[in-house]
């Protein structure tokens, strides 16, 4: 009998058992939900103003319900279906009355709003405050209002199942976001989606979205017409690419290999003196077969003038700034699916005419052209004057550099390039404490998960050295100078001896955040905020220089570096 009772209670005790353990291993809620999994069944009427303006109320309320709202944000519920169960009903409204009525039966669905005991007050020393004020002055009536006030001050809070900090980097990180790349031309309820989730992720994640050209408040309501109509997956891509723009952001990016094209041409172009000049080949074998001279400065494309192509082109680059925006379509101006272009240039004063034969990108170095990866990071220029490179330095070659140089009159440091991804943080502090000899400062804000739409100061970091390089330093920086590099810029300027020599960076410092959106379509933004301990932000403003220097078409002609001439001038002086 025991021996019985023994077995029925190991057998209880093992039932119970597999079902904590099946009830831990459940998925959320929200991922039993695949009644949309083949496409939204959404049917638009035609748009008309009202619409519009409903649409754009829909989606910041689908957004605020989306990070706010604890049912949501403990995974109850598949928040992209969600929507689609809202639109038809939503889209038949014939008055405020009736929308109203509609929203605030479809928050009441998801269950009553627990006491939040742990929500706490915006503090009042936030840089960014979250914004309400779009409830507020909206015609919505007053118990709709007193809702969102409401789930605000309740709001979710701890582990969110739409976002979440990643710890090491500060960074936001978008989870559960599915990206339906089953549809490759998504339909218009799931382009529709793709708005509000991009909108909303901007609007309470992107540190700098103040800094933007555009009010973000006024880009919901312009792009919802945009997104619907939409005909085909180019044009789904290109409206995307279009608002992606709008944050003026340098780390922004979409790539649209289809708008591009596969070939390229085999020579290098930039900007210099508002010119479009050759500058350099990514494969130096072909120079002499095509006819194009290092400082030939090109007028057309296929008959077209470059500053027509490249004011009708400037709306699908996102970039911080000016230049950089100008840097990266040069990088694809003689791209295309074609296998040859017809160009205007200017040779020796003399205007011609030409075709050039484009070749398949995989053969030629379009991105690694400037990266000797053969070569050390550093070496003496002369006997006194040092130069190190960061597009190859590595966390072994510090000590090295350090010993070398520590007698030299002056280092040149090159940022015209990029830093390997996984150590630059560490060299950056490494090198930077011994160039400046500390303190080197740097500003940061962060979001809030727990309080969406938030962001908060933290303290300038300090980082001192005992040994420190007595010499002069000139840090050559342009707008290939992005991120990582920009950050190794604002590291050494600390430095008492130090020059900045160039012109603008990119614009666009630090860690990035990914977003997924319908249709595989995969986008990124500048997720902290980089200041210097003033406040002064470096988003879009990138490291402005002590000292201006751009390269002439002269210049380039006479194969002369003048950022370079320019360091060792200065280093040379008394």
């Amino acid at each position: 009998m025991k021996k019985a009772s023994f077995l029925l209670f190991s057998l209880l005790l093992a039932i119970f058992i597999g079902c904590q353990k099946e009830d831990i291993d459940q998925p959320f809620p929200a991922e039993k939900d695949r009644e949309f999994d083949n496409g939204s069944s959404i049917d638009f009427p035609e748009l008309n103003e009202q619409l519009v303006i409903n649409l754009e109320l829909l989606g910041r309320i689908w957004g605020f319900l989306k990070y706010h709202h604890p049912a949501v944000g403990e995974g109850k519920y598949h928040w992209d279906y969600e929507l689609f169960r809202v639109l038809p009903k939503y889209m038949k409204v014939k008055n405020n009355e009736e929308r109203d009525k509609i929203i605030l039966d479809w928050i009441n669905k998801y269950g009553k709003i627990p006491t939040c005991s742990t929500c706490k007050e915006t503090s009042y020393n936030s840089f960014i405050k979250p914004d309400l004020l779009w409830a507020e002055n909206s015609n919505m009536n007053n118990g709709l209002k007193e809702k969102i006030k409401e789930i605000y001050k309740n709001r979710y809070q701890g582990d969110h199942y739409y976002i979440r900090m990643i710890k090491d980097v500060g960074i936001p990180e978008f989870i559960h976001e599915y990206s339906y790349s089953n549809m490759s031309y998504p339909d218009a309820g799931f382009r529709l989606l793709s708005l509000y989730r991009y909108w909303n992720i901007i609007h309470y994640f992107y540190p700098d979205k103040y800094l933007a050209e555009k009010d973000w408040n006024d880009v919901l309501k312009e792009y919802i017409p945009l997104f619907i109509s939409a005909e085909n997956r180019l044009e789904y891509e290109l409206v995307t690419l279009k608002i992606i723009v709008d944050i003026c952001d340098s780390h922004a990016y979409l790539p649209i290999s289809v708008f591009k094209g596969n070939n390229n041409a085999p020579f290098r172009v930039w900007f210099i003196e508002k010119k479009l000049v050759v500058t350099d080949y990514y494969n130096p074998q072909l120079i002499e077969t095509k006819g194009l001279k290092i400082g030939d400065i090109i007028t057309h494309i296929n008959g077209e003038t470059v500053e027509s192509i490249v004011e009708n082109l400037k709306k699908y680059y996102p970039a911080s700034n000016d230049a950089r925006k100008l840097h990266d379509i040069s990088f694809d101006l003689f791209r295309s699916n074609n296998y040859s272009i017809a160009i205007n240039y200017i040779s020796s004063g003399l205007s011609s005419q030409k075709e050039i034969r484009l070749y398949d990108r995989s053969t030629i170095s379009t991105y690694s052209w400037y990266v000797d990866k053969n070569s050390k990071c550093y070496k003496f220029i002369n006997d006194s004057i040092g130069y190190i490179t960061i597009a190859t330095i590595t966390i072994d070659d510090i000590p090295i550099i350090k010993e070398t140089f520590k007698k030299a009159k002056g280092i040149i440091i090159d940022i015209r390039n990029y830093p390997p991804i996984k150590p630059s943080m560490h060299i950056s502090s490494s090198l930077g404490s011994w160039i400046s000899g500390g303190p080197y400062f740097v500003k940061f804000s962060y979001g809030n998960t727990d309080n969406p739409g938030e962001f908060k100061f933290q303290p300038a970091q300090i980082t001192y050295s005992s040994e420190t390089f007595q010499g002069k330093v000139m840090v050559l920086v342009n707008e290939i100078t992005l991120s990582a590099a920009e950050f190794f810029a604002m590291t050494f300027r600390a430095g008492i001896n130090t020059k900045i020599i160039g012109s603008r960076t990119a614009g666009a410092l630090g860690f990035v955040s990914s977003i997924i959106l319908p249709g595989g379509l995969q986008t990124q933004f500048t997720g902290i905020g980089y200041y210097y301990p003033d406040g002064t932000p470096t988003q879009r403003f990138g490291i402005v220089p002590d000292i201006w220097v751009e390269p002439t078409v002269e210049g380039i002609r006479q194969g002369r570096d003048e950022l370079m001439d320019m360091a060792i001038k200065l280093i040379n002086e008394e």
